[in-house]
């Protein structure tokens, strides 16, 4: 005997209508689909390192790969080889002490480490600083969870830092956390001694939390800064650093976050109800990349340097301005005034060029007159980039 069809009336949580697809997750498909047709898009998009990590990382994941004892549950804290070879990197390159067994938590990359700190501090209702423009993440975790975004400014002429007269304005008795990104992304805005002492006096005064999420600390930039550097920061501020950019990992989703002990514990606490450890060879290739010597880093930045050239090429040719003293992977830059509308813009290189540039919208609307280039590109593919440009700009 057939069933009766019987319609369902399921509907997702409520917490999704806050939240969109992530815009690469949904512009990527499109990319992929073009490419599946033929057309052979030169991606410009997302800061996923192309080059590989150091030899001796990879031989160390081959090498503990075959130890038939490595392949059970590691400890949620990390194992003390990878806590041990963090706080090293962090004494050798910014000069901040760090006690291995409580001031360091391993990550299963940077974005775990939004949703973690997030649950650990704040309660639904309360509220979140996030820059304008910034990482999409911090707005889009913070809404699945729960809690208000209040967008604070970060503009050109004031050199993509926050305004603290307009912070001290605004209402700031329900604020857990602000969230700061430096490097800068999207503008490549360095970090410097005096921001940081700012932001930390700014977090002390008002019993506020700073999480600064700081990758591209060592992408063609000379003075690698933590905000944990300043005194009294550990008491206020928790710092994320990650092995995808520094150390050209970003599949291999190692990443870390230092803070005082209680901070840590705290999250700590809401990471082992929702992971596990992760692989122990990973962790073991990752302590080894930690090693790396400065030669290493130059070598890396030596290639940037050259993508570096051919991104201002870029921007150069469809007439944008950009700053020549921007740090990280990628290239910030403003649209020509005569250009309406910067989606357009990006549209028209993608269907007509056949590239895929970013539009600075999706990370906020003081990214609306501005794009993003990606250096995360071979040279050749980069320099063919450029000539496509070229002819549909002519």
């Amino acid at each position: 005997m057939q069933k009766e069809n019987q319609t369902y009336n399921i509907t997702p949580a409520e917490r999704l209508g806050g939240v969109s697809e992530y815009y690469f997750s949904k512009k990527l498909k499109e990319v992929a689909q073009m490419n599946a047709e033929g057309k052979d898009v030169i991606s410009l998009g997302i800061g996923s390192p192309d080059m590989p990590p150091a030899e001796e990382t990879i031989s160390t994941l081959c090498k503990e790969a075959q130890n038939p004892n490595g392949h059970g549950y590691q400890p949620y804290v990390g194992i003390p080889e990878l806590r041990k070879a963090f706080a090293n990197w962090y004494k050798q390159w910014y000069n901040v002490e760090l006690n291995p067994q409580t001031e360091i938590q391993p990550l299963i990359g940077s974005k775990e480490g939004i949703l973690h700190v997030t649950l650990a501090f704040v309660n639904p209702g309360e509220q979140v600083l996030v820059p304008n423009p910034g990482y999409p993440t911090y707005t889009s975790l913070s809404k699945l969870l729960g809690a208000e975004v209040v967008n604070y400014d970060l503009k050109e002429n004031n050199n993509w830092e926050p305004d603290f007269e307009q912070l001290e304005q605004l209402d700031l008795s329900k604020v857990k956390l602000m969230w700061t990104n430096y490097p800068n992304m999207p503008t490549g805005a360095n970090a410097s001694v005096e921001l940081y002492q700012k932001l930390v006096d700014f977090a002390r005064k008002h019993n506020i939390v700073i999480v600064n999420d700081n990758p591209y600390s060592f992408i063609l930039n000379d003075n690698p800064l933590s905000i944990l550097s300043i005194e009294g920061a550990k008491d206020c501020c928790i710092e994320f650093n990650s092995m995808s950019k520094s150390h050209n990992m970003p599949g291999w989703r190692i990443g870390m976050l230092a803070s005082n002990a209680q901070f840590v514990q705290w999250i700590l606490k809401v990471k082992s109800n929702i992971d596990s450890g992760m692989y122990r060879a990973m962790q073991l290739a990752a302590a080894t990349a930690l090693e790396a010597d400065a030669t290493w880093y130059e070598g890396n930045n030596a290639n940037y340097r050259k993508r570096r050239q051919l991104a201002g090429e870029i921007m150069d040719v469809l007439g944008c301005s950009y700053d020549k003293s921007q740090v990280g992977m990628f290239l910030w830059g403003k649209i020509p005034a005569e250009c309406a509308d910067v989606e357009e813009l990006t549209e028209k290189i993608l269907h007509e060029a056949r590239v895929f540039i970013t539009p600075g919208f999706i990370f906020g609307s003081n990214g609306a007159r501005y794009i993003r280039i990606s250096l995360c590109c071979k040279d050749e593919k980069l320099a063919e980039a450029l000539e496509r440009i070229k002819r549909i700009t002519e």
